[in-house]
Parts: structure tokens; C-alpha cells; sequence
């Protein structure tokens, strides 16, 4: 069975950092891309970065506007995971943060796919609160 699994999530004040981690089981991540959402309260959910399946480049990655310079993912495909390294926090990125895998052929595109209805497998999401 396909699984994912967040966590890392928690409360944090401004300007604070957070590592969310993503782990697979049941199928390996090295051949799917992998995106992070978020959804805040009352707010539709948003893509927040992705990472093309793995290749010969190690995978595209993108993010959007809100966060670029303050969040990088990456994938540890020894440990089937992916991070979202989160830095200088702010209270608006305060939200349920999710993983999601989506599958090859489209997992090879480049740049990376970030618009939720694309992917395939989701996990059950962790809560970051960016607050003092």
C-alpha cells in the first residue's frame, strides 16, 4: 500500500525554522515527483514547492513566490524521503503542510508540476503555526 508521511510540523516563532520530511512506504520516491502544499484556514490549498522524479539532474525544483529564498526541498532517495527546509518563518506561512507523490511519465517534467490535482497520493498533512 502507498503511503506517505509528514512530520516536523509544530509552532515556531517568527523567524524561525522548521524541517518538514515527507517518507514514503510502499513504493520507492526516486521515480515519483514530489509536491508540498499548504492550506490555512478558510484559504484554498496552494502549492508550495515540488521536486521532479529523480534523473540524471537530481530533480527540478520550484517554488512559489511566497517562499522562494526561504524554503528548499530536497530528496534523500537512500532514505525514501523529501524535506522542506523551511527558514525565516512568517505567521501568513502558517498552515497544514502536505506531501504529495505523483507518478512518471509527468513526474519528469520540467519544471516541476505544482498544481494539486495532478498528484496521485497524498499524505495525512502537519500542522506549522508561525506565531510569538
Amino acid at each position: 500500500q502507498l503511503q506517505l508521511v509528514e512530520s516536523g510540523g509544530g509552532l515556531v516563532q517568527p523567524g524561525g525554522s522548521l524541517r518538514l520530511s515527507c517518507a514514503a512506504s510502499g513504493f520507492t520516491l526516486r521515480g515519483y515527483a514530489i509536491g508540498w502544499f499548504r492550506q490555512a484556514p478558510g484559504k484554498e490549498r496552494e502549492g508550495v514547492s515540488c521536486i521532479s522524479s529523480s534523473g540524471g539532474s537530481g530533480g527540478s525544483t520550484d517554488y512559489t513566490d511566497s517562499v522562494k529564498g526561504r524554503f528548499t526541498i530536497s530528496r534523500d532517495n537512500a532514505m525514501n524521503t523529501v524535506y522542506l527546509q523551511m527558514n525565516s518563518l512568517k505567521p501568513e506561512d502558517t498552515a497544514v503542510y502536505y506531501c504529495a507523490a505523483l507518478p512518471l511519465p509527468r513526474a519528469a517534467q520540467t519544471p516541476c508540476i505544482m498544481t494539486s490535482y495532478e498528484y496521485n497520493y497524498w499524505g495525512q498533512g502537519t500542522q506549522v503555526t508561525v506565531s510569538s
